[in-house]
């Protein structure tokens, strides 16, 4: 158990928290959460001892071991698996399958285990880091944005991993859905104090919101007496038989504790400028193939096409070919193979993780706005600072003083002005708070125009995602449907859980195992039942489609025949009304035949993966 008692932290005058503190109880799990720049990390830098608080008392019990994973990297052994048996307790050093165990679920293969860490991104130098302080297995575990290093598969298994954590957790995230469901208990760093309270964020920011509207409802009514009480004492001072009475109210007055009235907090609310487009599609992208390594291709013969108001999220692995597709998406990379189509109209705005470093560190908030887009004025640049929490003073700080996510909300605002209609994202929750990425959600939700956005956020994939571009199995490919679809239908279970697909997978990839013939029908037997599950839905679909396509098509030769007799009778009203009903079918149509054409190409790639599956059985 820990006590943080009356603690006070202050840098350069400004104060992140004031005779603050809360206690942690044994197997807690916590949630700390507040603002960027309110003091999370540095709260935990004190608890770990990288840092002193201005007053007030921690008390640690003794030998109480704490696990903080770092950003620095300092390795000291020549392979992964080796730097990971560091983690390992003095008892456990002949336990190298936890290290392999934990190294595999946070994202690295068996071919990694024998590499260099030097050889690895700084994604995956941190997770080697996280994966060390998981092993040492700390009292108390200090995780700060965990999951920026993290793709989809490697935040679904440290979620379980947590959740089975014995001893307590205190953990800081952007991401609200995957703290929900870690935690036990939530505590904010607010109006410099910490709160906590038993229960999910939820329960703890509509806790607060109840607790203020009473406070500041209680504050209005003591202040309406407070001026009742003085207008009689103003009134009244002066008559000699009233005495009492004034008296007895000045007293009352004295006694009376006045309210502050509750600081306005500056909350991040911003919306993207729209550029209306009138067009069937906005991106049409047909057999694209790129790779670094010609022999090993990380995108290979990808089809799709972006209407104006869709929004499409890309999902996978880290290292997989999110950014890389991003990059060819907004023209900063070329495919190699396969052709790419843009509507004439289309403006494009992008986002990138790295964009950050082509902030210039000299110029201003409020310059970096500005020179984004050679129509702004100065007020336009500042109302976009001010949106971004930039206000007055601020919008006049240079960029190299800004912390990281404050560095992000200025390339947000870069993109906020100019008017867009396609938004590429890639990863833009990464530096910013929880109630920031809130208002980017919400932005997001209204915008009128196209999205494509990389995230491994399952809030946002749920809340944003009409369709997925995902990556998996070594491939990558168009899935028609929203992210709860996308899990229903099998999601990452067999990368996570090597189930019955998997486990067939591996069978013939190395074909090690031999099987007997009642074994190979029975597997024939189960692969094309498993066919006829997945292909019959999408062929009734089609039939569908067709049937529907073929009645519009006639009930426009119909209301051609009436436009004839119409003009000849010089109906004009009829003409009129007639016209519209004929566009309104072809819209029909078109959306018909879109819907047709994804559906085709959903049967052919059905047909072709179980047409290989069966070859590859054969060959057993």
């Amino acid at each position: 158990m820990i006590t943080i008692q009356n603690i006070t932290k202050s840098f350069g005058g400004n104060i992140l928290f004031k005779d603050a503190g809360f206690k942690l109880n044994r197997k807690e799990r916590i949630g700390l959460v507040g603002r960027n720049g309110h003091g999370k990390t540095t709260l935990f830098n004190i608890i770990a001892g990288y840092e002193t608080q201005d007053k007030g008392n921690i008390k640690i019990p003794k030998n109480y071991r704490i696990g903080y994973v770092r950003q620095q990297i300092d390795f000291k052994e020549d392979t992964i698996l080796k730097e990971g048996i560091i983690g390992l307790n003095h008892n456990e050093k002949d336990s190298v399958w936890k290290v392999e165990k934990i190294l595999t679920g946070l994202g690295f293969s068996q071919r990694d285990f024998n590499k260099s860490p030097y050889k690895f991104s700084g994604g995956f130098q941190i997770r080697l880091n996280l994966a060390k302080t998981l092993l040492s297995e700390p009292d108390l575990l200090l995780l700060d944005e965990p999951t920026n290093y993290l793709d989809i598969t490697s935040i679904r298994w440290i979620e379980k991993f947590l959740n089975n954590w014995p001893r307590e957790l205190i953990l800081i995230t952007h991401d609200r859905s995957f703290m929900d469901k870690v935690i036990t208990c939530t505590v904010g760093i607010h109006r410099k104090k910490m709160r906590k309270i038993q229960g999910n964020t939820e329960k703890y920011y509509y806790q607060i919101a109840a607790e203020e509207e009473i406070y500041e409802k209680t504050r209005q009514n003591d202040e309406r007496k407070r001026q009742e009480i003085q207008l009689f004492i103003t009134r009244f001072r002066a008559k000699a038989r009233l005495g009492g009475l004034v008296q007895s109210r000045v007293k009352t007055l004295e006694k009376q504790d006045k309210k502050d009235k509750l600081e306005s907090i500056t909350t991040l609310e911003f919306s993207f400028r729209e550029k209306p487009v009138k067009c069937r599609y906005v991106i049409r992208a047909e057999n694209i193939s790129f790779g670094y390594d010609k022999n090993n291709p990380l995108i290979k013969n990808l089809d799709f096409s972006l209407t104006p108001n869709e929004k499409i999220c890309i999902v996978g692995g880290n290292g997989k070919g999110k950014t890389t597709l991003l990059k060819i998406l907004a023209k900063v990379l070329k495919q190699q193979e396969g052709k790419m189509t843009y509507n004439s109209n289309a403006q494009i705005g992008f986002y990138e993780q790295t964009n950050i470093l082509s902030l210039n560190p000299e110029r201003s908030v409020m310059e970096e706005i500005l020179y984004a887009d050679k129509e702004t004025d100065q007020q336009i640049a500042r109302n976009i600072a001010g949106a971004m929490m930039f206000e007055q003073d601020a919008a006049l700080k240079k960029i190299r003083i800004l912390s990281g996510g404050e560095k992000a909300r200025v390339i947000l605002g870069k993109l906020l002005v100019t008017p867009l209609n396609l938004l590429l994202l890639d990863e833009p929750t990464n530096h910013l708070d929880m109630d920031s990425a809130g208002a980017l959600l919400a932005a997001l939700d209204d915008f009128n125009g196209a999205v494509i956005m990389a995230t491994h956020n399952e809030m946002f994939l749920n809340a944003i995602a009409q369709k997925l571009i995902v990556f998996r199995d070594e491939k990558v490919f168009l899935f028609n449907g929203t992210y709860a679809d996308f899990l229903e239908k099998g999601g990452w279970n067999d990368e996570e859980t090597g189930g019955e697909k998997a486990n067939f997978k591996k069978i013939t990839e190395t074909q090690t195992e031999k099987i007997g013939k009642k074994e190979l029908r029975k597997l024939r037997s189960d692969i094309l039942a498993e066919k006829i599950e997945t292909t019959k839905p999408i062929q009734k679909k089609i039939a569908l489609l067709e049937e529907e396509i073929n009645t519009a098509e006639k009930k426009i030769a119909l209301i051609n025949n009436q436009i004839i007799e119409a003009s000849k009778k010089g109906e004009g009203p009829k003409l009129a009304k007639l016209s519209q009903e004929t566009g309104l079918c072809r819209q029909i149509i078109d959306a018909q035949f879109k819907e047709y054409e994804q559906s085709t190409y959903r049967l052919e790639k059905a047909e072709e993966k179980y047409t290989k599956r069966l070859a590859e059985l054969e060959g057993l």
